[in-house]
């Protein structure tokens, strides 16, 4: 093997950023719920929302599933060998498209290998030179990623401001070089947990003739009926242009899709890099993409139930606490936030709550700004309103742990 660890060489200068970072306290390193540190904690950390990534109901369903696409689709093969374009598409991966489509209340529907992949070539190839998307200042780093290499031009608006994105709305319908606007939100903030006020989007977007797209990452599965989102359960699937909707979080699995017009759909198969040029899903990825979607159908509601209870249990915890209630984030969805200013700091509070049995992580500067710095917690349907207040009194001694470092630093 190639060794590169002479002075100046390659390696010695990617080993450099990686100890700057070390001695930060930000080195990333891989981790799961089997690590040894792990083993054992309340889990208050994936984004297993209704607790489907270990249910042996999908699992089965799935194996049934798939069993079914080989019975039926004549040729299917363990893997899908190519991409879309070339020899990875099949009828069955159209059967799915089908099926979210329907499922997601559509025009269309386009599988990609995660949203990651979608939201990059979606924001990459859709914006046309002289076009401006305008987005949430909190978006996901792949709409930011996709949007560096779009020929369109972008901006941000204050995060969930509607006035703010009027103003940008105001300024660049004034501009006659301005082409289309795209205006760009999540339906759900995932290390924040605010809800996008999608209906006063909705509206400001027909009153300028902007285009709003929605990433439905964080809201599929966690609201509507069947779990179709955030949107649908408001009823605005006609006034958005498209959605994002993925599958590696409430519904347990992995992949994403496109939902949106016809023209869009047939638009990305031919421009969008990540789709062209990426071997497509394996057949038994897309057997548990149809597995989860109808064990949805059948139970998200009953799963939302139980998840609504443990919010509402962490809010009414929160409200006996006034040093809780200061330090939280407003959030009425599954991803709650308690402010812990410092990496050091955060790190520190989420070692002290896994010392007491709980598994919740720390975000850290820059993944959000200096200062609010967070443990960001979980919900899930499999938690208990016990493992609730347990958390939540972990958490106020490792609030208070951390107050007097804060008190020094300010």
């Amino acid at each position: 093997m190639l060794r590169g660890g002479a002075p100046g060489g390659l390696l010695a200068a990617l080993e450099a950023p990686l100890e700057r970072r070390r001695g930060e306290g930000l080195l990333r390193k891989l981790t799961g719920p089997d690590a040894t540190e792990k083993v054992g904690l309340v889990d208050f950390s994936s984004n297993d929302y209704l607790s489907l990534a270990a249910s042996e109901t999908l699992a089965k369903e799935a194996d049934a599933e798939y069993a079914r696409a080989r019975e039926t689709w004549t040729g299917t093969r363990v893997g899908s060998t190519g991409s879309r374009l070339l020899s990875g598409n099949s009828k069955y991966h159209e059967e799915a498209e089908a099926m979210l489509q329907t499922f997601y209340q559509g025009e269309s529907a386009l599988l990609f290998n995660s949203g990651y992949d979608l939201n990059l070539g979606l924001f990459a190839c859709m914006p046309q030179k002289g076009d401006v998307v305008v987005f949430d200042e909190l978006m996901h780093n792949s709409v930011r990623e996709g949007l560096r290499l779009s020929r369109g031009a972008s901006r941000p608006f204050k995060h969930n401001d509607c006035e703010d994105l009027r103003a940008v709305l105001e300024q660049l319908r004034g501009d006659a070089e301005v082409g289309n606007i795209i205006v760009s939100v999540e339906s759900v903030y995932s290390m924040d947990g605010h809800c996008a006020p999608l209906e006063n989007l909705c509206a400001l977007c027909k009153e300028f003739d902007a285009n709003l797209v929605v990433d439905e990452a964080h809201g599929v599965g966690v609201f509507g009926k069947g779990g179709r989102g955030l949107v649908s359960s408001l009823g605005l699937d006609e006034d958005i242009l498209c959605k994002v909707c993925t599958f590696g979080k409430a519904p347990g699995v992995h992949g994403a899709a496109l939902i949106g017009p016809s023209i869009l759909r047939e638009y990305m198969i031919n421009y969008c890099r990540p789709l062209i040029y990426s071997t497509s899903l394996p057949a038994h990825s897309v057997a548990f993409i149809m597995a989860a979607h109808r064990v949805m159908e059948r139970e998200a509601e009953e799963r939302q139930a139980k998840l609504q209870v443990l919010i509402d249990a962490f809010q009414e915890g929160l409200a006996q606490e006034t040093e809780l209630s200061r330090a939280a984030l407003v959030s009425p969805s599954a991803v709650q936030g308690i402010l812990i200013p410092g990496n050091k700091a955060v790190i520190r509070a989420s070692q002290a709550l896994a010392r007491d049995g709980f598994d919740v992580m720390p975000i850290r500067s820059p993944t959000v700004p200096r200062g609010e710095e967070r443990l960001r917690v979980i919900l899930h349907s499999h938690n208990t309103v016990d493992e609730v207040r347990g958390l939540l009194r972990s958490t106020l001694a490792a609030l208070r742990a951390s107050a007097p470092e804060e008190a020094m630093s300010a």
